[in-house]
């Protein structure tokens, strides 16, 4: 009999790629075939693409094979990606005979793997099922910070623990649509529908069993094998960067090290960067600072020359591998979905500094749920997010020796 085989379809998003990457890893490895479809950028910005034996990449041409630059037109990114990416899904089933026949014959099952928390899906299944109105009803104070949103299987949540996809703000509206017709879709055909999380039940079970027509299975976390084997031969994480920050990290005491990652996406303003430079500085720690070239120029920050006494800024780094270095004390962390569970499995608590999307309630499981981190407190002005004092204090309170 032949093995299954299995078609991964993942956004062309580091944050998207990397668990998509980690499950095909983990289906291969108990003897399925697995075909990964990317972007040709994507796969371009990848270390080394060679997974184990059974699986096959294959990429398609989204339209921007140097990446997608902040500032193009979203909308016509999207509409491009969603066209080409059809195109090439539908050409590579066509020259596969025997798929071709068994998807004429049969309706065949796709499964979706959801990449965020459980209690994220849960909350978004939520709204869309009867609980629009009352998450509105607090989202659309801006100010109310006290009001609280009870929803079955979630935790209690105020306005900042929302995913700001759902907040009447909501400045990337495309995308809640996007989120309903992703949900809609599981409500058709046969039920219960599964959906994949990168989640485990010991981290939450009652998230994953929340919703009773759906049933939410625990396949996380999707870090590497290779951690979980104790084998840090192989990389954990598969895009381009460099090495000498490992170096680095060699030469600091254990524990000492505030390590500082804002994933793929989100960009600081200049002012928050100078707030957070001071607010490193101020804890007399060495640091590990990820500074993306979105994020502009290093050399544009003040305080430069005390930043390279104290700490290393680096483009890109192994994000498991620093997480599990010994030297590292605290993550300094926008609290996206892989960050969050890295930190997790590392066992490195968290100063929870939240941007966007599911990070706001991402956050709210670190501090109050999981008790495994805090969250800063925001102020909104003038570009400043949060205050260098805050994140003084955050970070001294997380590594010891501060108040809250």
């Amino acid at each position: 009999m032949a093995p299954p085989h299995f078609l991964l379809v993942a956004l062309s998003t580091r944050s998207a790629m990397n668990p998509a990457l980690q499950l095909a890893e983990r289906l291969a490895r108990v003897g399925s075939r697995v075909t990964f479809l990317s972007t040709v950028c994507a796969h371009r910005c990848m270390i080394d693409p060679v997974c184990p034996e059974g699986v096959t990449f294959t990429t398609f041409s989204d339209g921007y094979d140097d990446g997608y630059v902040p500032g193009d037109d979203l909308e016509r990114y999207r509409a491009e990606m969603k066209r080409r990416g059809s195109e090439a899904l539908r050409d590579l089933i066509e020259h596969m005979p025997w798929v071709h026949d068994v998807a004429r014959s049969l309706q065949i099952k796709s499964v979706l793997v959801w990449i965020q928390p459980a209690t994220v899906f849960d909350i978004y299944y939520h709204y869309f099922s009867g609980y629009e109105d009352v998450i509105k009803s607090v989202t659309s104070q801006r100010c109310d910070t006290t009001s609280l949103i009870r929803l079955p299987g979630v935790p209690p949540l105020t306005n900042r623990n929302i995913p700001s996809f759902l907040h009447v703000e909501n400045k990337y509206a495309f995308a809640l649509p996007e989120i309903q017709s992703l949900l809609e879709n599981l409500k058709e055909g046969e039920n219960p529908k599964v959906v994949l999380v990168n989640t485990f039940d010991a981290l939450e079970l009652e998230a994953l069993r929340a919703i009773g027509t759906l049933n939410l299975v625990g396949i996380g976390p999707l870090v590497p094998l290779s951690f979980l084997d104790s084998d840090q031969s192989s990389r954990g994480d598969r895009f381009l960067g460099s090495e000498d920050y490992v170096k680095w990290l060699n030469a600091k005491e254990e524990a000492s090290v505030i390590y500082v990652a804002f994933g793929s996406i989100a960009m600081l303003s200049k002012a928050q960067k100078r707030e957070m430079a001071r607010g490193l500085l101020e804890t007399g720690r060495p640091f590990l600072w990820v500074m993306g070239k979105g994020d502009g120029d290093d050399d544009e920050l003040i305080y430069k020359e005390e930043i390279d006494k104290r700490g290393v800024i680096v483009p890109w780094c192994s994000q498991i591998e620093v997480l599990s270095h010994p030297s590292i004390g605290c993550f300094l962390t926008h609290c996206g979905w892989n960050s969050t569970i890295e930190s997790l499995v590392c066992g490195i608590p968290m100063v929870a500094f939240p941007q966007w999307a599911d990070q706001m309630t991402n956050a709210k499981l670190v501090e109050d749920v999981w008790k495994v981190g805090v969250r800063v407190s925001e102020i909104d002005q003038e570009g400043i997010i949060v205050e260098a004092g805050e994140i003084k204090k955050c970070l001294e309170l997380v590594m010891g020796g501060g108040e809250r």
